[in-house]
């Protein structure tokens, strides 16, 4: 089945543009619920309850407050910059959420209709660049304030947006290389397996590239400035970050914008390593369309919209992962932030790049076709990578406590007045 082209191409366009995104603020919505119900478990209350049924009504509340607050701008603030800042923190998550394929193509009378706003050939290259720009939002919102505390935060988050896109960019190599392709449906469709037609690797890009989606997972929340990476907004220390003297709908734009990043990031996991709008165990999804347009598969309504929903069961796994998250690990300290960005996570992924492209190449010198047991063979290699590096590699001698030194200190303190001294002196110690 061709695509649609002329008319009905800009009018299919249009509409699931205006579709996605009414989808997306539903999500948001939807999520800001959501986390205060994770957070009245995790603390055994029952979190929203009053305004509607089961609280629901609650997001509407939050929405009505956000936009009936009064705007405050100070006076000393660089206002052309104060008020473009929310905006630039909304609009690379809104954008990035454009070339995400949330299902299977559509077939229409006029045509077949593919469940992505915009499929650009250079995907996996476009969500590099456009998940770079969050980093201007903060650091303008920040400078712009003409405020300590905001600028503060500002100075925070541009180190740790800066720092951590490394980690994302290079956690991504290992995908391009096993793939071949930066187009989006491509690499979903590489991770399906098929009877007969393309060849594809069956399984998940999870399995085979274990590492490569644990440091994924970990950059992207810390893109996403939640606990344990919120320094550049930590209440205890700076008071509210970047958007300290923001009000009503301005801050609510940066509210948006961190919920509208949770369930992109979210998204991009699930097309990246889970296999994207793929249902697991059963080949009546698998649905690809060829360079030359033609497809593979049997595309039909029902399938679209199973496929929807298994891709927005896997996304709201992710984002309620990162809100149990946040309720159960304490903030990182500042050095500690920095020390996993630059000394473990760029020194690891450039050790774990290298053994990938020597595994793969040597998979395909010894003639193993794609399929089953070139994964295998990568989901072997990736399991004994990540315990080695869970297991040996962070045991407490790379990322540790603040009082770890001092511990150490006292154990050996302790070990040469043992050594030395008497026994009175040793009782004492």
């Amino acid at each position: 089945m061709e695509a649609v082209t002329g008319t009905a191409f800009v009018v299919a366009t249009i509409l699931k543009t205006i579709v996605f995104f009414i989808i997306l603020l539903l999500g948001v919505a939807l999520s800001t619920y959501m986390e205060r119900k994770v957070a009245g478990f995790m603390q055994d209350r029952s979190g929203p309850n009053r305004v509607g049924p089961l609280g629901l009504l609650q997001v509407v509340a939050d929405g009505l407050k956000f936009i009936l607050k009064e705007e405050v701008t100070p006076g000393a603030a660089h206002k052309k910059f104060f008020l473009l800042a929310p905006a630039l923190a909304l609009f690379p998550a809104t954008v990035l959420f454009g070339v995400i394929p949330l299902g299977s193509p559509l077939p229409t009378r006029w045509g077949r209709v593919d469940m992505i706003v915009a499929d650009v050939p250079i995907g996996f290259l476009y969500v590099l660049a456009i998940s770079s720009l969050a980093v201007y939002g903060v650091v303008m919102a920040g400078w712009s304030s003409n405020s300590k505390y905001s600028f503060l935060g500002g100075l925070r988050g541009s180190a740790q947006m800066i720092s951590y896109e490394i980690g994302l960019a290079m956690s991504l190599v290992p995908v391009l290389m096993l793939a071949g392709n930066v187009e989006m449906p491509v690499l979903v469709s590489m991770q399906q397996s098929f009877a007969a037609g393309p060849a594809t690797y069956g399984m998940w890009f999870i399995l085979p590239l274990m590492v490569s989606g644990f440091f994924f997972l970990v950059s992207g929340l810390a893109e996403t400035n939640r606990v344990p990476f919120d320094l550049p907004e930590a209440e205890s220390e700076i008071v509210g970050g970047y958007h300290t003297e923001y009000s009503s709908m301005k801050f609510g734009m940066f509210f948006l914008g961190e919920y509208f990043h949770l369930i992109t990031t979210g998204a991009l996991i699930s097309v990246f390593f889970f296999g994207g709008w793929d249902i697991p165990f059963w080949q009546g999804d698998n649905i690809r369309v060829l360079a030359d347009g033609t497809v593979v598969g049997d595309p039909t309504w029902w399938k679209t919209l199973l496929t929807l929903v298994a891709f927005t069961m896997k996304t709201t796994l992710f984002v309620v992962f990162f809100m149990f998250i946040r309720w159960t690990i304490p903030r990182f300290r500042y050095d500690q932030l920095m020390d996993l960005g630059w000394k473990v996570f760029v020194p690891a992924l450039m050790v774990y790049i290298m053994l990938m492209a020597v595994a793969i190449f040597a998979l395909d010198s010894a003639d193993v076709s794609v399929g089953i047991g070139f994964s295998a063979a990568l989901f072997g290699l990736n399991l004994i990578l990540m315990l080695f590096f869970l297991y040996v590699i962070d045991s407490g001698r790379l990322v540790r406590g603040a009082t770890a030194r001092t511990r150490k200190k006292h154990r050996s303190g302790h070990a040469a007045m043992a050594a030395s001294g008497s026994e009175e002196d040793r009782y004492a110690g």
